[in-house]
């Protein structure tokens, strides 16, 4: 490993410390309390008027501050902070001279002694005995302050974000905001689980390498399996799986999981992310926009205490009922064009581009729609909002609306002007599914993201009966983009992709 000038006098440490018979990476660690648990136990010793344990904590070695014959010190662990006070009378001068000398920020240390109050009335530990757990050679990032409309955040000084990606371990090391997004994370897969469980979902798990990719309008990524000379995908979407098991005799069914979409990287999107599907027997669209705003809500309200968030300055309020409102009538506020008065992709192309819409050359009349006229007013939905009612030419999964063939019962929702999830009134006519499928094969081109694989097994599935059934999709990073109030959902991804350094 190359080392700067900083990691090579680590080394030295280390290096002086193996040989004064000190192994700086010990097998065993001696802890009686997290940290937490150890200013618990003091405050419930002063309660009580008796004398505070002895201890041993451990943790990364945060400050050291010399000051002749005492240091003053701090620790932290994953549950807290604790100040610790060598004096040398106490733990001796081998000792106190080797701690000086040889440990350094970053190090994690175990350190024994008794609780106590230091006159400026902060909780400490007495040390009568430090030990290196584990000598950390390269220093971590410093955390430097700037003020933000009127707040003062703190940062650390990576020398670009993507390092800070790059090194999460050194990121959540350094950053107790970073570390508490991903908490805040936990809890909320939590919260949905909760949630469902308490209305009769049963949680499975489906296959991520699948013969046949579908589900949703995305490319997939190829594998190869040796032994079965057979290309694999990685899934784009569980539902294909998941409405199989409503075959099967379950009535409702989640996942939660991971999807892998081989499409561009941006502040939305990431090629591997957190899926939550559930598909629910005898519903509609109806029942699952109904059931997916009290879960938002409830999952808010569990996770921060509140169904009214804050997101990139905007208040927003979780509460149901939420907004309803078709496509057309969205398209039509926002760019002043009604697509019904185009019933051709040409003339609806025409028409967009006269109005400065971006339009994909070869696209289909629900391409445009979707891409085109619902792009421009996605970020004007800040508030939540049920966006219902899609062409049929990129649904090919959902039931047509009664008495229009041209649209099917399927609604997207969005909330801070970000596309949470997908839901639809499912199709379950075996031969109708069929031709869908046959149709999607004619509309797009293999190489187009909107293109659908015919799936034989899928449709034999179906004709042994599927019940009527509503499904529902939520992306799991863009709602704890919310919850965290971050603008990328690089925020929310421990370990998200990024393009090789050059």
């Amino acid at each position: 490993m190359e080392l700067t000038d900083l990691e090579r006098q680590r080394v030295q440490k280390l290096e002086r410390l193996r040989e004064a018979g000190i192994e700086p990476y010990p097998r065993r660690v001696e802890r009686t309390h997290t940290i937490a648990a150890a200013l618990a136990a003091l405050e419930a010793a002063e309660a009580s008027g008796q004398e505070p344990p002895p201890v041993a904590v451990t943790g990364r070695l945060r400050s050291m501050r010399v000051m002749g014959k005492i240091t003053f010190a701090h620790i932290e662990d994953g549950s807290g902070t604790i100040q610790l006070f060598l004096r040398l009378q106490n733990v001796g001068r081998e000792q106190y001279d080797r701690f000086k000398r040889d440990f350094d920020l970053g190090d994690f240390v175990e350190a024994h002694g008794t609780l106590m109050r230091t006159r400026t009335g902060e909780s400490s530990v007495l040390v009568t005995q430090v030990r290196m757990l584990a000598k950390a050679i390269s220093p971590l990032p410093v955390i430097k302050e700037k003020e933000v409309n009127g707040k003062v955040v703190r940062y650390t000084a990576f020398s670009n974000v993507e390092e800070r990606y790059r090194q999460r371990y050194a990121d959540l090391a350094s950053n107790p905001e970073v570390r508490e997004i991903f908490r805040v994370r936990a809890r909320t897969l939590k919260a949905l689980r909760r949630f469902l469980d308490a209305h009769d979902f049963l949680e499975v798990e489906t296959p991520i390498l699948q013969p046949v990719y579908g589900g949703a309008a995305a490319r997939p990524f190829i594998t190869h399996h040796n032994q079965l000379h057979q290309d694999l995908y990685l899934r784009i979407a569980f539902e294909l799986y998941l409405k199989r098991l409503l075959v099967g005799m379950y009535d409702r069914v989640y996942e939660i999981g991971h999807d892998f979409r081989n499409e561009g990287v941006s502040h939305k999107h990431n090629p591997e992310f957190t899926q939550l599907e559930f598909y629910a027997a005898y519903w509609d669209y109806n029942d699952v926009m109904n059931f997916c705003e009290r879960m938002i809500a409830t999952v808010a309200e569990e996770v921060l205490g509140s169904p009214i968030i804050r997101y990139q300055g905007h208040e927003i309020d979780l509460r149901p009922p939420w907004r309803r409102v078709t496509l057309r009538e969205a398209a039509r506020a926002v760019t002043g064009i009604d697509y019904r008065d185009y019933p051709t992709a040409e003339s609806l192309a025409a028409a967009m581009r006269e109005k400065g819409l971006p339009v994909k050359p070869g696209a289909t009349w629900g391409y445009l729609i979707d891409k085109g006229l619902l792009g421009a007013v996605e970020p004007t939905l800040i508030q939540p909002t049920f966006v219902l009612d899609y062409p049929r030419d990129i649904s090919p999964l959902a039931k047509t609306k009664p008495n229009d063939p041209t649209h099917v019962e399927r609604f997207e929702y969005f909330i801070g002007g970000l596309e949470m999830g997908n839901a639809f009134t499912e199709l379950n006519d075996p031969f109708d599914q069929e031709q869908r499928f046959l149709e999607m094969g004619r509309l797009y081109a293999p190489e187009d993201e909107e293109t659908h694989p015919m799936d034989e097994d899928y449709l034999r599935a179906m004709k042994y009966g599927m019940p009527p059934n509503g499904g529902f999709g939520l992306g799991v990073d863009r709602l704890v983009m919310l919850l965290t109030d971050q603008p990328t959902i690089r925020e929310v991804i421990l370990f998200p992709h990024l393009r090789p350094k050059d």
